[in-house]
């Protein structure tokens, strides 16, 4: 009995070469996807039905479809388009499944060649059409139930690859263009773990905050954060918001860059992730507004300062005199102020000081930039660092903001520091620094300012004494005194009186309702002879005070305006050239103020009477000026003649 004759021998070959057509689709599909798949599909379809030709297609557009994998005769060849249109494609696509087992070439003119043909829609899991998988060949294709159901099978398994496919590919579109909104976008964007270590960064936070591509696995974020109170304290309550869940917006930062160091301010917003792995971070550079702010302060600062500047009065406003010794002092400013050299002034109280400070300044290349004068003398102790520096806010007690120093505020220019042997030794290290390094930090802060600035000093002391008494430091000394200039008391000039008086008399005649058109000329003699212990402060004084008194056109002065040393009768000399009150007394050495008493007086007469300065009696008795004149009170010591 053969097969042929048997039905149930027939049922069960069936059964057994679908099982084995199955297991070859399935087996040849097997552990492969993508392109992969379908061309081992079109293959093993192709050898499963017995055809020669098969292919998976999808729409190019409309009307036209393109295959994705194509098998012909014994081979895949190149993927081909073609429009739907006389082609039995065209029915696949637009009724279902279509069989033509013959008559393919006869009703479809275009398929030359071609007998049958077996094509299956593929739809997607919505149900649109992708496109369709098809077997066809040049011999009779008669219905095969099994075989049909076969293709069936593998053309669903076919439309969820090609699905997949299409899914997979709008997916890496779509991460290729959040990856390109990531990369390119303007505004940083960071990644990071709860360690602050970066997970990822874009390419406008590599660019802020100075670092490569290839550095961003092993940075951390708070490897940025700038080493000063303030913007750790930020950075810290900023960072535990984000570890509670919080979602921190608009938080100021300041950093630093890692390639430069300079310094970075951002405003940052960081969201934990909902996994609670890692943080979202974005921030926006804006170093420019802050420095553009800092900048505004300063100049607002500069401002307010020159505003008192213009309101207090200044001795002079212009230099008088012709006399060798300042003529002397005006070369010296001519040679010191074309150069960037530290000057230091050396001068009796009243002497001009700061008017040739401004002199040196005002013919100097840096005219156009701030002059910032200080009294080191007249602040406190404690606060000279503040003032010469600046402090940040928290600093020290009373410290409610940051506060921009001198030298800040001089940047560019010249800063005037009057009275320098006055300066704490603590702070004079730090005027050391600035002269040598030209850099400095706040009080209480830890970024580092560099500054430009040329620095002129003025005394009335005698710093090597200090020195010597360890009471000014040796070094600062040396880089201050890189030009002295020395300046001649008002006696040691006395032909430049009568300018200053006419000077001072057109200067305060109009303030105080005064037309002043000549001087006495026993006043010229009185104001000429006297020796000026207060230089040209006291004549400006003395002048402004006849212009108040006088009632006439011509100004005299008498000897009452000058003060008690000018209203006493001059004693006549001796025959040692000496006057009755210039007698020497002897000292009781068992009393202490008469031994102090003589010894004053003797000091006195050796320095004419001269109180301050280089050549002082105050400096030879190693005392202040001021306590000697309290001395000089206690013990009734009084010269008795101009």
């Amino acid at each position: 009995m053969t097969t042929d004759s048997n039905p149930d021998l027939q049922e069960g070959a069936g059964r057994r070469d679908e099982v084995a057509w199955l297991r070859s689709v399935v087996e040849g599909t097997a552990g492969s996807v993508g392109d992969d798949f379908l061309r081992n599909l079109v293959r093993h379809m192709a050898l499963a039905v017995g055809v020669s030709h098969a292919f998976v297609a999808e729409f190019a557009d409309e009307r036209r479809v393109r295959t994705l994998a194509y098998w012909k005769g014994d081979r895949i060849v190149p993927n081909i388009e073609f429009d739907l249109s006389g082609t039995p494609c065209e029915e696949v696509v637009s009724g279902g499944m279509c069989h033509f087992a013959t008559g393919v070439q006869t009703r479809f003119p275009k398929e030359r060649g071609i007998e049958s043909y077996l094509g299956v829609p593929l739809l997607s899991h919505e149900g649109a059409a992708l496109g369709h998988l098809c077997v066809f060949d040049e011999a009779p294709m008669p219905a095969d139930p099994r075989k049909i159901s076969i293709f069936q099978i593998f053309a669903a398994r076919a439309a969820a690859e090609l699905d997949r496919l299409r899914v997979e590919s709008r997916l890496r579109e779509s991460e290729d263009r959040f990856r390109d909104l990531f990369d390119e976008a303007p505004i940083a964007y960071v990644e990071e773990g709860l360690d602050t270590k970066f997970v990822r960064a874009n390419h406008a936070a590599l660019r802020s905050l100075g670092i490569k591509a290839e550095e961003v696995a092993g940075t951390y974020g708070r490897s940025f954060i700038a080493d000063t109170p303030s913007a750790m304290k930020r950075f810290h309550e900023a960072f535990a918001s984000v570890g509670k869940g919080a979602d921190t917006s608009g938080v100021v930062l300041e950093l630093r860059r890692k390639d430069t160091g300079a310094p970075l301010w951002i405003q940052w917003w960081s969201k934990p992730d909902p996994s609670g792995t890692y943080t979202r971070t974005m921030f926006v550079d804006i170093t420019d507004r802050i420095l553009m702010e800092q900048e505004q302060a300063r100049l607002l600062a500069q401002n307010l300062y020159l505003q008192e500047e213009i309101k207090s009065v200044h001795n002079f406003e212009e230099i008088v005199g012709a006399s060798p010794a300042l003529q002397k002092v005006l070369d010296r400013v001519n040679r010191v102020a074309p150069t960037d050299a530290s000057v230091l002034i050396w001068g009796e109280t009243g002497t001009g000081k700061e008017l040739i400070a401004r002199a040196i300044h005002s013919t100097s290349a840096r005219a156009d930039k701030p002059f910032i004068k200080i009294n080191c003398a007249a602040l406190p102790a404690g606060l000279v660092e503040s003032e010469l520096f600046g402090h940040e806010r928290g600093a020290f007690s009373g410290a409610i903001q940051r506060r921009i120093g001198r030298f800040e505020l001089a940047h560019g220019g010249t800063i005037f520091l009057d009275e320098i042997g006055e300066v704490p030794k603590d702070v004079q290290v730090k005027l050391l620094r600035v002269l040598q390094e030209r850099e400095f930090e706040r009080v209480g802060g830890g970024q580092t300012i560099k500054c430009d600035v040329r620095v002129v000093a003025a005394t009335n002391r005698l710093l090597e004494r200090a020195i010597q008494e360890g009471e000014f430091r040796a070094d600062l000394y040396y880089r201050l005194n890189v030009f002295p200039i020395n300046m001649p008391a008002l006696r040691e000039r006395a032909e430049d009186i009568p300018l200053l008086v006419q000077f001072f008399a057109q200067k305060y005649g109009p303030r105080v309702g005064r037309r002043i058109e000549s001087v006495d000329a026993e006043t010229l003699e009185r104001l000429s002879t006297y020796p000026w212990p207060g230089n040209i402060r006291e004549l400006e004084n003395i002048i402004e005070r006849a212009l108040i008194l006088s009632t006439t056109s011509v100004l005299r002065i008498d000897p009452e305006s000058m003060g008690l040393s000018v209203n006493l009768p001059r004693p006549a000399p001796d025959r040692d050239g000496k006057s009755d009150s210039e007698e020497q007394e002897a000292a009781d050495p068992g009393n202490l103020n008469s031994v102090q008493r003589v010894h004053i007086l003797n000091t006195l007469r050796e320095s004419n009477w001269v109180i301050e300065g280089q050549r002082g009696a105050a400096v030879r008795l190693g005392v202040k000026p001021a306590t000697l004149r309290h001395r000089m009170k206690k013990l009734g010591i009084a010269r008795t003649h101009p």
